[in-house]
């Protein structure tokens, strides 16, 4: 599926955000590979990053840019700053920041596209 199909599709980005969250944790935290869970943060990352830009326009992407690095970095904040259990911390983030990317991103408004 080339890059442009991906971003016609109507698949959610909030699933990619939850992956690249999640599924990057827990595979630095299985592996005790850190820059292989970030590797899978990142492309997780740009591929819904592709989809903000096509879908919602650059200020859209941007923000949504800006909170799924932040809830990578709130995680960090929680689990060692607070002393949170880490998969709760990981947890916590990754429902918010997939909930709110599916009302930003993937809900029934219209795409950037057909405004």
């Amino acid at each position: 599926m080339s890059t442009s199909t991906f971003a016609r599709t109507r698949f959610p980005s909030a699933v990619l955000v939850a992956v690249g969250l999640a599924a990057g944790f827990g595979i630095a935290q299985g592996t005790g590979v850190r820059a292989l869970g970030g590797a899978v943060f990142a492309a997780a990352g740009l591929a819904a990053g592709t989809l903000w830009l096509r879908r919602r326009g650059p200020g859209t992407a941007v923000a949504l840019a800006a909170l799924y690095v932040g809830a990578f970095v709130l995680a960090h904040v929680l689990a060692i700053g607070v002393g949170m259990p880490a998969w709760l911390a990981v947890s916590l983030v990754t429902l918010t920041a997939a909930g709110v990317t599916f009302g930003v991103a993937d809900g029934s408004g219209p795409d950037a596209r057909e405004r």
